[in-house]
């Protein structure tokens, strides 16, 4: 059967919520939805729940269960589900979340109306943790572009101005599937590898002020790792590597007017990471040494790409010249720069 959005939900061990997540999709008043669930082979009673559903819920015959072989985590399930997936628009949908009963409709309808390949929605953040409970609003202007570039040109014209997060958009799985793009095989951000680049396979997107999602964000989970006792040094050098992925391959782009602010992007993500290495050292294990954080920030760009006096090059400049000076140095000028940021 033909679906015009597909919601995808990988599934692990969220027995306490994903009733709730799954039913908040089903109950959505858009009417062509592929539920497809992921089962990505957790050891609580998710998929029972889910399985219930199946049968219990009005709409539970267009939930479509796929299983993995064990279990292989998120950036493998998210490839999966673009794979399997048979509905002309994708929408991710984390499974500790919610999502409002006209989500799916009002990004559809933005998407036709506007022809767009991919529709951004507004959302709250819901944190909690123990007893605390606040809630924020991150609410977008209405914005659209049509032409060649516009896109990527405003994604990278400042760092916060596209979201990192997958949920946050429905999308023309073909962007996916055409241009071969791929989630990282790593449990934490993986979003952000994927959505560093997408603007740039995009010419017709909008931004909408309607709120689409409800995001939870809760201690212990991976995106909240500053409230963790213990994290492993091998989980904070996946992202690493996924990151160093992103500087190597720029060369694609090379050419465009957004190259440079592109790049500049990646080089903020990597100083960001160091200063959270910086930050949590006590609950990192192993320990980073200095040689580590100091290749970490060594920006991909050649001196001759950096000739000449324009805003982005002497941003740039800054980041090619810490990878320069010996990892002490450059250590220490992070550090004195994090500080003042608030960000150690």
């Amino acid at each position: 059967m033909k679906y015009e959005v597909t919601i995808g939900i990988p599934v692990y061990n969220v027995e306490n919520y994903i009733r709730e997540t799954l039913e908040s999709a089903l109950n959505q008043s858009f009417e062509s939805i592929e539920f497809l669930v992921l089962d990505d082979r957790g050891t609580d009673g998710s998929m029972a729940i889910v399985r219930e559903l199946q049968t219990s819920h009005p709409r539970g015959c267009d939930i479509r269960v796929i299983t993995q072989p064990y279990n292989m985590g998120i950036g493998h399930g998210r490839n999966r589900i673009i794979d399997e997936a048979s509905g002309r628009y994708l929408f991710f949908l984390d499974s500790d979340d919610v999502l409002p009963p006209h989500a799916i409709k009002q990004l559809y309808s933005a998407a036709q109306t506007y022809q767009a390949q991919i529709v951004y929605g507004s959302h709250y953040r819901i944190e909690e943790y123990g007893v605390e409970r606040r809630i924020i609003a991150n609410t977008n202007e209405f914005m659209l572009f049509v032409k060649v570039d516009d896109f990527a040109n405003y994604a990278f014209e400042k760092y916060g101005n596209i979201s990192a997060n997958v949920w946050k958009y429905l999308i023309d799985i073909n962007i996916y599937r055409e241009n071969n793009l791929r989630f990282p095989i790593i449990n934490f951000w993986e979003d952000f590898y994927m959505t560093i680049d997408l603007p740039t396979y995009i010419q017709r997107a909008v931004f909408i002020p309607d709120v689409t999602y409800h995001y939870y964000s809760r201690y212990g989970t991976l995106s909240n790792n500053q409230k963790r006792d213990h994290i492993s040094k091998q989980e904070v050098l996946d992202i690493v590597h996924a990151i160093g992925h992103l500087k190597e391959n720029g060369a694609r782009i090379a050419a465009k007017s957004y190259f440079l602010k592109r790049t500049l992007k990646v080089m903020m993500t990597e100083f960001y990471m160091v200063c959270y290495i910086l930050k949590h050292h006590d609950v990192i294990h192993p320990s980073f040494t200095a040689c580590e954080l100091h290749d970490m920030i060594k920006s991909p760009l050649r001196m001759n790409e950096l000739l000449g006096i324009s805003s982005w090059k002497l941003k740039n400049l800054c980041f090619y010249i810490l990878g320069v000076f010996p990892s002490y140095v450059s250590v220490s000028v992070i550090k004195i720069v994090g500080r003042f940021k608030h960000l150690i």
